[in-house]
């Protein structure tokens, strides 16, 4: 596969009524497309968790995705809801990557610490999410892009390791 099919999820109150730019999905976007990954479709929506649950199962049944990036509602503001609605979506949890992002972040900030990010697979779809800011949501994607082509392999084109 030359290019992987991607969806990008900014989740924001603000940019959902219009009321704030997004930047951090753009920015995600220029990241991904740099190792092979093609963005198929983005979406702007707002932090309701049913909203979110229903986006992320609609994305991942289609089957027409490798990979979905969240990026926003990772915080412990009493709207950030991504995490409890993509572990409702997830059929597996990958802490492995979470671990990752919150420990390798290049981030000075110590507010990375209270990042709730969660990585799973719903089917045949790695759903990563990131934190709302452009520089949080680039920073940890970077952490982990290596990994992100070889988990494609493994999960959207059944490849096995030997």
């Amino acid at each position: 596969m030359d290019k992987f099919p991607v969806a990008i999820l900014t989740i924001s109150d603000r940019g959902s009524r219009g009321d704030r730019e997004d930047i951090s999905g753009p920015a995600i976007q220029n990241i991904i497309t740099g190792i092979g990954g093609q963005v198929l479709r983005s979406n702007i929506i707002s932090d309701d968790l049913e909203g979110i649950l229903q986006q992320l199962k609609d994305w991942a049944d289609s089957d027409e995705f490798a990979l979905i990036l969240t990026t926003g509602g990772t915080g412990i503001s009493a709207r950030d809801n991504t995490p409890e609605a993509t572990l409702l979506a997830v059929d597996k949890v990958v802490p492995g990557l979470s671990e990752v992002m919150r420990q390798a972040s290049k981030s000075d900030s110590p507010h990375i610490s209270l990042s709730r990010q969660v990585v799973g697979i719903r089917g045949r779809c790695l759903i990563i999410n990131l934190p709302g800011s452009p520089r949080g949501a680039t920073e940890s994607l970077e952490t982990i892009l290596s990994v992100i082509p070889h988990a494609i392999d493994l999960l959207y084109l059944g490849q096995t390791e030997h």
